[in-house]
């Protein structure tokens, strides 16, 4: 998973494409907990990009999206937003690749 560098390369990589941003942090337990799957769910959808965002280092990106739990997802499709699973709780396998499912029959 790439991880993002700067907030001008969050608004340059969401203008075109299909892309998931991951928020999570260092610190984050529910976050290592997926931490293994996460490749795996990248296999299986090679039409999105998955970025990581550091939620400490890109708090701002956050605060814009209102992304206040972490691990959260949100998806982008040519500079639109298509959809997140954003919130507090721990997050499973197949409730990422539910979210993902979802975006492709929207």
């Amino acid at each position: 998973m790439k991880k993002l560098e700067s907030i001008e390369q969050f608004n340059e990589i969401k203008k075109s494409g299909k892309h998931i941003f991951m928020f999570s942090a260092d610190w984050c337990p529910d976050c290592r907990v997926i931490e293994p799957i996460l490749p795996e769910v990248e296999s299986k959808y090679p039409d999105y990009q998955f970025i990581y965002v550091d939620r400490d280092e890109f708090i701002d990106i956050c605060a814009d999206l209102s992304i206040f739990g972490i691990p959260s997802f949100v998806a982008f499709e040519d500079g639109t937003e298509t959809g997140r699973f954003v919130s507090k709780d721990r997050k499973t396998q197949e409730e990422i690749e539910q979210f993902i499912d979802g975006l492709k029959a929207s």
